[in-house]
């Protein structure tokens, strides 16, 4: 990209470039239009599974299968310790959903319900995570009470399945008051400004399932993510707006195109979409497929789903699973996006296949190990070909046939100049 194209981006706040002035990493790494379509890889401990060295492993996966940014979403363990550790080892911009700590530490250490998180701690763990180095944070800013009202009306099968959306729920449920992130909108921007953290707009009444998509009440809140996008510009805090979890195909395509005219071309960041709800085990492949379609119609950032969506906490395995998956989704969707250069790999994927060039090929693939591990299972008795085909390989017989026609063609020309 150009480089004058790319400041344009961020200007308008088409782009969004998330790197904290106390987080040191070597490659910046832009979101948005114009730029090749992103994936985040979410890792964190949770109250039954706090291993620091586990998430550590998780990371270093994740950023060898490629993925762009990494999110700390732990809710377990000495929650300080284990971002400053992904943070210390983190070559990738990190975020984090700052309203977890605060949760955290007022249920496990004050020993309180969770609505008794103040709005003091909130902000104060926001500061201090900002300081620490995290690039963006997920903070729910959308939700008012004037949506939770209208959410009593319309009723979901699913409810909320954010957690964040949820406790805010809670809170201004049990305190009957404002949304603190929607209140004090000013004072997260004059924090998030200083220390040049990038806002992602969290969607915290996104579907949670197919049959409560696109309803009145996401919509609402989409509303209002657009209102406050235009805030956080004024303010000099760059922004990325969080898109729907579950979602019929059918209709991906038009809420991208929706949220870039309510947000005026923010970045939209898409948790999936996941376009079937019965396949858990598999919600890589669900959140794959609903990625890609999102992705070609516009979308910039994609959320990886792994197998154990909806499960368990992801092993490393899934995590490896769930990066993989989401890079084929955010490919395809900049092939159909024509982004320049995106095709030129499958070209020379292509070119190597039609060679046998088998090294070639595991060189080119997204995960080249297990490329070549299948390979190694796949070897023929019958020559370069794979164990499926053997010696009816097709390219070698299409190629014994173009090489046949050749001579012929040959032959008749010489027989036509003698004579």
């Amino acid at each position: 990209m150009e480089v004058g194209a790319l400041m344009a981006g961020v200007a308008a706040g088409a782009i969004a470039v998330p790197r904290n002035i106390h987080h040191n990493f070597a490659k910046s790494m832009a979101i948005g239009k114009g730029t090749a379509t992103k994936i985040n890889a979410n890792i964190g401990s949770s109250r039954d599974l706090a291993n620091l060295d586990e998430e550590l492993a998780k990371l270093r996966v994740a950023v060898k299968a490629g993925t762009d940014t990494v999110m700390d979403l732990s809710m377990g363990g000495d929650l300080d310790q284990v971002r400053r550790g992904i943070l210390a080892d983190c070559p990738v911009p990190l975020g984090t959903v700052p309203i977890y700590q605060a949760v955290a530490e007022t249920v496990e250490q004050q020993k309180k319900d969770l609505v008794e998180v103040t709005v003091d701690h909130m902000f104060k763990t926001i500061e201090k995570q900002a300081m620490d180095g995290v690039d963006f944070m997920t903070i729910h800013c959308g939700i008012t009470r004037y949506l939770q009202e209208r959410l009593s009306r319309q009723k979901r099968i699913m409810g909320v399945v954010s957690r964040g959306g949820s406790f805010l729920l809670e809170w201004m449920s049990r305190h009957r008051k404002e949304n603190p992130f929607y209140e004090h909108f000013d004072d997260l921007l004059a924090i998030l400004k200083e220390h040049e953290v990038t806002l992602s707009l969290g969607d915290g009444i996104r579907p949670g399932c197919l049959a409560d998509a696109t309803d009145r009440n996401q919509i609402q809140e989409l509303i209002h993510l657009g209102e406050l996008t235009e805030r956080a510009w004024a303010a000099g805090v760059q922004v990325i707006i969080e898109g729907p979890g579950h979602m019929p195909m059918d209709q991906i395509t038009a809420n991208v195109l929706l949220q870039k005219k309510m947000c005026k071309g923010a970045p939209f960041y898409v948790l999936g979409p996941l376009v079937t709800d019965i396949a858990p085990g598999y919600d890589h492949i669900t959140g794959a497929i609903g990625g890609a379609i999102a992705g070609a119609a516009g979308a910039d950032y994609l959320c990886y789903v792994t197998p154990a969506e909806h499960l368990k906490l992801p092993n490393i395995e899934d995590v490896h699973e769930g990066v993989i998956a989401s890079k084929i989704a955010a490919h395809a969707a900049d092939i159909a996006k024509g982004l320049p250069g995106a095709l030129e790999r499958d070209n020379q994927m292509a070119e190597r296949r039609n060679r046998l060039d088998w090294k070639g090929q595991i060189e080119l693939s997204l995960d080249p190990e297990k490329a070549a591990r299948f390979r190694e299972e796949g070897l023929s008795s019958k020559g370069p070909t794979c164990s499926m085909c053997g010696s009816y390989c097709a390219i070698q017989v299409f190629n014994r046939s173009q090489h046949n026609l050749d001579k012929e063609q040959s032959h008749a020309g010489c027989n036509g100049s003698g004579n």
